[in-house]
């Protein structure tokens, strides 16, 4: 098989979106972690806000991670395109695939972070109910 010029160039708007995509979510982190650095101020001792502080560390790193991958991937296709431009076949063919491997591992570390982000939710819908059982006398429970 050959490759043509146009194929890494296939993937620079896919990476592009996933990119977009992976900054709105850190910029969306980075809020709610401003947000709860000041409700953290005012009461250190609430334990949802340890878990949910805790979570975010965690996916603010997988954020991380998923960036680099895209950008190691982007800058491989680059790359590829070079080495398909003076007709090196082999290399380009080579680092195509790296630039496949490192978008997949930043998809996978995606996945990762979507999952982790609804064990978040479910943390602030657990404390919702709580107190909603605490004042209703645990006369009514939200459906599961």
């Amino acid at each position: 098989m050959e490759l043509q010029l146009s194929t890494p160039a296939l993937l620079f708007s896919a990476i592009t979106l996933m990119m977009l995509a992976f900054t709105n979510r850190f910029l969306a982190i980075a809020s709610l972690i401003r947000g709860l650095h000041k409700k953290y101020l005012e009461n250190p001792e609430e334990n949802l806000l340890i878990d949910q502080i805790q979570n975010l560390k965690r996916r603010l790193s997988l954020i991380k991670w998923m960036q680099v991958c895209g950008m190691i991937s982007f800058l491989l296709c680059v790359l590829c395109m070079f080495f398909i431009y003076i007709q090196a076949e082999l290399a380009a063919a080579t680092i195509f695939i790296m630039s496949m491997f490192t978008l997949l591992v930043s998809l996978g570390i995606s996945l990762i972070e979507v999952l982790i982000s609804t064990k978040a939710l479910n943390l602030e819908i657990q404390d919702m109910e709580e107190a909603f059982n605490r004042r209703s006398g645990g006369g009514f429970w939200f459906k599961k």
